[in-house]
């Protein structure tokens, strides 16, 4: 059984799909071929998630499509790949959710009502040659649109390199390496130390939620969630709040320079967290989000937060992180006991500054990179609806160049 998702695309993963039995009478009406058309129609979000369609040209086996899609078959008068790039236009403009219903949390698309909408439509001549020029005007727009991606993620690679080689080895890599006797880190940058957190900082746990203070006058106070704590950055776009008694609030208050690092979640995200700059004030931390509260004259909070991002920090948390079916969790034993590559303070300041310039450089051209795909892509939108209503006409010469036989 196929999927929109499934075939969206060159390759099919065979082994990912479904096997269901179906009756011989309901086959013709399930059964995908390269011409019939499989339209989404139902699916959970967004209205914008039904309505996307796509051709089956791309199956090489016997495949039927899921009660959640609806098999499209066009006739005589209509070339599929041409009407799959139709409903492609229709799609983005959301021609599809005027005839969306809403239940129980399911989106259904009414698909007779949506295909009964009346469009213009050409000679079959001039679908193919619509559909032609499309086909390779497309192709070639995925492809820049893939080589960005994967400049992207060359720079991704990058970074995440750069940070490893700064807070491991320091800004002098050909420099002096001395053994640590810790498997954890065996060797370290000349004048370095290597210690474990609990000897540098103090870990602070959070409040823990649902507790009653009945009788008790309360405060009502923002409060982050370990989804407030990201990789790198604190997202304040929802933030939750609770009422409890000053005195107890007083215990689990941020305080600026703290590094949060959440407790649980998936594996690879366990003791991630970023640095408090005061954002909000006050305001308190869940016992999901530890606060890492840095002995000023031992270790820079930046520091500690760039050192915990590190693949180097990664390994640990994931070494040492307690799994369970679907999630992992660490605890502020093991947070205590990471042991950090410690440097001067002014050598910490220099690292931080460093990785901070060349991180804000590289985002800048990430920035750059990604609004070319958004272009990119705006322009992919754009063509397809300028051919399909007949706003740019296609003929030999604009075959031609798109290097397509006329």
């Amino acid at each position: 059984m196929i999927r929109v998702a499934d075939i969206d695309g060159v390759d099919i993963n065979v082994e990912s799909l479904t096997i269901r039995r179906l009756k011989d009478s309901k086959l013709p009406g399930r059964l995908i071929r390269e011409n019939s058309l499989v339209i989404e129609k139902s699916g959970g979000g967004e209205k914008q998630l039904v309505g996307r369609a796509v051709l089956g040209r791309n199956i090489r086996f016997d495949a039927i499509c899921s009660n959640f899609m609806a098999k499209v078959d066009c006739g005589p008068t209509l070339d599929g790949l041409y009407t799959s790039y139709l409903l492609q236009a229709a799609y983005s403009a959301k021609l599809n959710e005027p005839h969306i219903q809403q239940t129980t949390g399911i989106q259904n698309l009414r698909v007779t009502d949506y295909l009964n909408l009346k469009v213009g439509i050409p000679t079959v001549l001039e679908q193919r040659r619509i559909a032609a020029y499309l086909d390779a005007s497309c192709a070639a727009i995925d492809a820049a649109v893939a080589a960005k991606r994967r400049q992207i993620e060359t720079l991704d690679a990058l970074r995440a390199s750069t940070l490893q080689r700064v807070v491991t080895q320091g800004l002098r890599p050909d420099g002096p390496l001395v053994e640590s006797g810790n498997p954890w880190l065996e060797r370290i940058p000349a004048g370095w130390s290597l210690v474990q957190l609990k000897r540098i900082a103090e870990v602070h746990g959070g409040l823990t939620l649902g507790k009653s203070y009945e009788g008790e006058p309360v405060v009502e106070y923002p409060f982050l969630r370990v989804a407030n704590v990201q990789d790198g950055h604190v997202d304040l776009t929802e933030v939750s709040t609770l009422e409890v008694p000053p005195a107890v609030a007083a215990g689990v208050t941020l305080r600026a320079g703290d590094v949060l690092m959440t407790e649980g979640g998936d594996l690879d995200k366990l003791g991630r967290g970023t640095v408090w700059e005061g954002q909000i004030a006050p305001c308190l931390h869940q016992n999901h989000v530890f606060a890492v509260r840095c002995i000023e004259h031992k270790v820079v909070p930046h520091f500690l937060a760039y050192v915990t991002a590190s693949r180097y920090g990664r390994d640990y948390f994931e070494a040492t992180g307690k799994r369970t079916t679907n999630l992992a969790a660490t605890n502020a034993t093991k947070v205590g006991a990471f042991y950090i590559p410690l440097p001067s303070l002014p050598e910490q300041n220099e690292l931080v500054a460093y990785l901070d310039a060349e991180f804000g450089r590289l985002k800048a051209i990430q920035g750059v990179i990604g609004k070319q795909i958004d272009t990119l892509t705006a322009y992919r939108k754009s063509l397809i609806h300028e051919c399909v209503t007949g706003q740019r006409r296609i003929g030999e010469a604009e075959l031609a160049a798109a290097g397509v036989a006329p």
